[in-house]
């Protein structure tokens, strides 16, 4: 057949509301390959590798290795019995062999198959094959990055090595009788959807609420007056609802380019409350451009799990107490209550913004798209993203809340003006607190939320 026909036979309809236009829209077209695609050399791949992430949960490193992939590089994580941990590329540089059948021991990691031995930071410490006096060893270097442990998990650095970060400390992290749960979420899908789902705060009033069980609280099911700006190092959407007397105001921050917190799962805004943190801290960290991993804890107190309804013993590995974020239910049970698991799986292993069609519910994910897309393409993208340093060893401020403020409904005001006004004073307040000593944060944050009216 000749281009031309071939052309002509899928030429799109005149009228993109002509019925049964299926024929039209049979091709997909390519994914997008500046935020979507994180391999080596690519954007998005290059802009992550200059962070902390997450790799594996500390649980993870027993006894043998761990083969792990992260932005499309195989990997093995270790602990050696001097409790040192190592990320090292996985294929021996010797001959090839996979280090996941390696031989964790005193110092190192060892090959099972000619007994090199290989230290943490990639330097090789052994080559019991080689004759006496040999220097092969001396003249190689293992692919190695830097890794650690913090609150159950590993964290590696996969950038350039001049260039590598403080591993950053978050105000949330140390909260009153907080505990923090690790936690691991496999998604046989592209990052980026998973990570456009926070900022799509409105499809909690839908899957979580009102098209299926209810998996939250009712209070998700009000449909909420949204907002959504840009704060230091990415941005916050700020979120509405009104239950009788009380104005539900609730933030959703991320930070470029893949952390993210939630605020409280179980609320339902009927009380006032002036000032609640995070139950999630999470990393969306990418193993490939088709599959990726969620990392994070469960942060556990009576400030944001007032009624226990926070199960520990459901957190962990591929396991979450939040109903629906693991694929691992029965397929007609996904099919008949589907969580975020299944739906953001569900819009294609790469998801094909070229085929979508954004409403107004989705100022909050085209706005976290452009700001990847802006940093990406700048000459220094960590600068340009703004990302937050520690101030003088303090832990970074971050802007995840939720605040019930005593405003009744007034006839004289438009309640969806009124909530994008509060909203927008609430976040401003929690933005100036970054002036305030850590430890008088709160205090402070508080004290300026009772003056809203």
């Amino acid at each position: 057949m000749s281009d031309a026909v071939s052309k002509k036979s899928v030429a799109p309809p005149r009228d993109r509301t002509e019925p049964y236009s299926g024929y039209y829209l049979r091709e997909v077209p390519e994914p997008d390959p500046e935020l979507a695609l994180v391999g080596a050399g690519t954007p998005m791949g290059e802009f992550m590798r200059r962070f902390w992430l997450p790799v594996c949960l500390s649980e993870q490193l027993t006894d043998l290795p761990l083969a792990i992939r992260i932005l499309g590089e195989d990997l093995v994580a270790f602990q050696d019995k001097s409790g040192n941990i190592g990320v090292l590329h996985r294929h021996c540089s010797h001959r090839g062999t996979s280090l996941e059948y390696g031989i964790v021991s005193e110092r190192g990691l060892r090959c099972c198959y000619h007994g090199w031995l290989f230290d943490a930071d990639g330097g090789i410490l052994e080559t019991p094959g080689e004759p006496p006096g040999s220097k092969l060893k001396e003249g190689l270097r293992h692919g190695a990055y830097p890794a650690f442990e913090y609150e159950g998990l590993v964290f590696a650095y996969l950038g350039p090595p001049a260039e590598k970060p403080e591993f950053p400390i978050y105000d949330t992290y140390d909260q009153p009788d907080n505990r923090m749960v690790p936690y691991a979420l496999w998604f046989p899908c592209n990052w980026l959807q998973v990570h456009d789902n926070v900022m799509d705060p409105v499809h909690t009033a839908f899957l979580h609420s009102q098209f299926a069980e209810i998996q939250l609280s009712e209070g998700y099911a009000v449909m909420p007056v949204l907002d959504f700006h840009e704060v230091p190092g990415g941005m916050v959407s700020i979120v509405g609802r009104r239950h009788g007397d009380v104005m539900w105001m609730r933030l959703h921050h991320t930070i470029l380019p893949n952390f993210s917190q939630v605020a409280a799962l179980w609320e339902n805004g009927d009380d006032v409350k002036p000032f609640t943190r995070v139950s999630i801290s999470r990393w969306n960290v990418p193993v490939d451009d088709t599959h990726c991993w969620l990392f994070g804890w469960r942060h556990f107190n009576e400030a944001v799990d007032p009624g226990g309804l926070g199960d520990a013993t459901q957190v962990g590995l591929d396991s979450m107490d939040f109903y629906g974020q693991a694929g691992n239910r029965p397929y007609v049970e996904m099919q008949g209550n589907p969580g975020d698991w299944e739906v953001i799986n569900s819009q294609r292993t790469i998801a094909v913004h070229a085929r979508e069609h954004l409403a107004t519910t989705d100022a909050g994910v085209a706005m976290l798209r452009r700001l990847l897309r802006e940093a990406v393409r700048a000459e220094d993208p960590v600068a340009r993203a703004g990302i937050v340093k520690g101030n003088g060893g303090e832990p970074i401020p971050t802007y995840t809340y939720d605040t019930f403020l005593p405003l009744p409904l007034r006839a004289d005001r438009d309640d969806a003006a009124l909530m994008r006004e509060v909203g927008r004073q609430v976040t401003d307040i929690v933005v100036e607190a970054d002036r305030v000593p850590v430890g008088e944060r709160r205090a402070y944050i508080e004290g300026r939320l009772r003056d809203i009216t």
